[in-house]
């Protein structure tokens, strides 16, 4: 490798593509949110089974539900962003408009823990952060944690993921991961990966070769797009995330290398809303504690990033 990849784990996202990508064609579903617009217009694919996890027997709390503040609770209503083209975590359905994954799942778990109504809002992954404590109450959109996010926003954890490469069936470019100088590379915008990619291309230049180029689009759907159809040999995304984008493209796809860095995810949460800290952390922990969390992990073949323990702003490494 030319430079390390930072441990701090790069987003996940879910890479998904429908059944018009695998014929051929470069467009999903479209997503309704006026943020997504600005996208390319592929939102995320339905994937083979969007039935959500039953959380109706999920009830209210009322010891953690006092916990949150005005703010969130006087429209009745928990608003949470997140960028919904990122399956198996947050992705719409096939009505192209319902959000639903193991995130959505999680989210309406809480929102019954709190006497409130679920509202999840579809929108671009990098304007989710800077909408926190405004547009939405909290962001849930598979975010890593890493210490410039901490600088802006708080964050409970409730999930772990590493990052992987992913290139066509079989590598048929011979890509190399020690040495992409000169490689097209797809990331979705604003993540970690598009970071480490952009690390690995400054270290490319200063070594005197072909920097990488690096392909940015703002839907993890048009990311998986961009290697299905052969405008970038390899893209980079959370394990999860790689996972399900090779078994929603009839195997066209294919892991490259090990799995690489495990970090936390959380919940974004208004920097110094310590009371909202607070109610998500209790709200989660319940979840866990009572084998909720697990269920609904279970249900989308996640559960291989479960945790015990939700936690507010943890100490990472970037």
């Amino acid at each position: 490798m030319l430079v390390s990849i930072p441990k701090s784990l790069k987003r996940f996202g879910a890479a998904v593509c429908c059944a018009a990508v695998l014929a051929g064609a470069a467009a999903c579903g479209t997503s309704d949110a006026t943020d997504a617009k600005s996208g390319s217009g592929s939102g995320a694919s339905a994937s083979s089974s969007t039935s959500g996890y039953d959380v109706s027997g999920v009830k209210k709390d009322a010891s953690i539900a006092a916990l949150l503040p005005d703010s969130v609770t006087k429209d009745g209503k928990f608003t949470v962003g997140m960028d919904t083209s990122y399956a198996p975590a947050e992705f719409l359905a096939e009505d192209g408009k319902t959000p639903v994954g193991y995130d959505v799942d999680l989210v309406k778990a809480m929102a019954n823990i709190f006497g409130l109504k679920a509202d999840p809002v579809t929108a671009n992954f990098d304007s989710i952060i800077p909408s926190v404590g405004s547009k939405y109450d909290i962001g849930v959109s598979s975010f890593t944690v890493t210490n410039e996010r901490l600088d802006s926003v708080d964050f409970v954890t409730f999930y772990k993921a590493g990052s992987t490469w992913v290139t066509k069936k079989g590598n048929p470019e011979k890509v190399d991961t020690s040495d992409l100088c000169g490689k097209k590379i797809a990331v979705q915008t604003g993540t970690t990966q598009e970071e480490a990619v952009a690390k690995i291309s400054k270290q490319c230049k200063a070594d005197g070769k072909q920097p990488v180029d690096v392909l940015s689009s703002k839907l993890q759907t048009d990311v998986t797009t961009n290697v299905v159809t052969g405008k970038a040999v390899a893209f980079y995304a959370d394990t999860p995330v790689a996972g399900y984008a090779i078994s929603q493209t009839g195997d066209q796809l294919a892991t490259l290398g090990d799995d690489e860095g495990v970090a936390p995810e959380g919940a974004a949460i208004k920097k110094g809303d310590s009371a909202t800290d607070e109610a998500v952390q209790k709200a989660l922990q319940k979840l866990m504690d009572d084998g909720t969390y697990e269920k609904i992990l279970k249900h989308w073949g996640a559960e291989g990033g479960a945790v015990t323990k939700a936690e507010i702003n943890p100490k990472v490494d970037d």
